[in-house]
């Protein structure tokens, strides 16, 4: 059981910036996951996806780590940087990325599935050509498996690496919680466990590509005004932080070494997420759902595994 904190008034403050930035974005719809009261979601509270998307900091690594292994595969690459507004307004396109893991996992169920039909809609629209002259549509089961399963590793690892480890039977859990969302976003064969993901990444490594694209995304994630301004120096260490997290094999079919964290930066990094995981801030999506199942704000907080913290 881990203590929840109250920091001074200035690293307070910060800390719940980077979790508005992350979690809550002004630019989105102000959605309140306290109402209504008793509604389930597609996700129980004492699963191991509410403890793992309550952390801003590991998400916004996560997220990185997520959309550099997506951007490995040419159809979902081209579908991506074609069809969406990631080059021109990044921030836009992550708040609502984002915006839509929150509502997948701590939504009431109504709203969590009226949301992925309306993803499904839109996704209907997207498709074309790549430039080797393959054909793509954004609703390609083979194409969601692979999204839905780079998001879901990016999320766990990046909590796992820089909060908290997880046991092996907790991490398969976790895959095994992310099913039934993945299913009705089209992803019929996303992974249940840890051994699926690793098949599908085994399956999946002889369609992977080196791309100047993923360059130009993590150029962008480093100069995009996401965090609050004193805390945007250090945006050049989360996204360090993301690519560590890529798997070896991966990182070097993409020319990403060297563009890792040093072992002192990745202790900070360390220190910085299980710092986050113990601050309740009020405007979380996973606070204010945990009011909504009549539970304590600070639930999530206290309501761990024996499994050690990192700080």
């Amino acid at each position: 059981m881990t203590t929840p904190i109250v920091l001074p008034w200035p690293l307070q403050s910060l800390l719940e910036a980077v979790a508005r930035a992350v979690l809550q974005p002004g630019d989105q719809p102000h959605i309140d996951f306290s109402r209504p009261i008793g509604e389930a979601g597609l996700v129980s509270p004492d699963s191991v996806s509410w403890r793992v998307f309550k952390n801003p900091l590991s998400l916004f690594i996560g997220g990185v780590t997520a959309v550099i292994m997506e951007l490995a595969e040419p159809r979902v690459r081209t579908g991506i940087w074609e069809h969406t507004s990631f080059r021109l307004d990044p921030i836009q396109r992550l708040h609502s990325t984002g915006l839509a893991a929150m509502v997948t996992v701590y939504g009431p169920r109504t709203m969590a599935e009226a949301m992925i039909a309306r993803v499904r809609r839109i996704h209907d629209r997207i498709e074309g050509v790549t430039s080797s002259g393959e054909t793509y549509h954004a609703n390609y089961p083979e194409l969601l498996n692979w999204v839905q399963a780079t998001a879901a590793y990016g999320f766990v690892q990046a909590y796992h690496v820089y909060v908290q480890q997880f046991s092996a039977s907790e991490r398969d859990r976790y895959y095994a919680e992310g099913v039934p969302a993945a299913r009705l976003f089209g992803a019929t064969g996303a992974p249940g466990s840890e051994a699926e993901l690793e098949a599908l990444f085994h399956a999946t490594a002889g369609r992977l590509e080196r791309s100047a694209i993923v360059f130009e995304f993590l150029a962008i994630m480093r100069s995009a005004p996401i965090l609050p301004l004193p805390l945007r120096p250090a945006q050049h260490l989360l996204v360090a932080a993301a690519v560590d997290l890529v798997p070896g094999w991966m990182q070097a079919l993409l020319g990403l070494a060297g563009h890792g964290l040093r072992s002192w930066e990745a202790e900070a990094i360390r220190r910085a997420g299980a710092l986050a995981d113990r601050l309740v801030i009020e405007t979380n999506p996973a606070v204010q759902a945990c009011l909504r199942m009549r539970l304590p704000a600070d639930y999530l907080y206290v309501h761990r595994s024996a499994v050690g913290t990192n700080l």
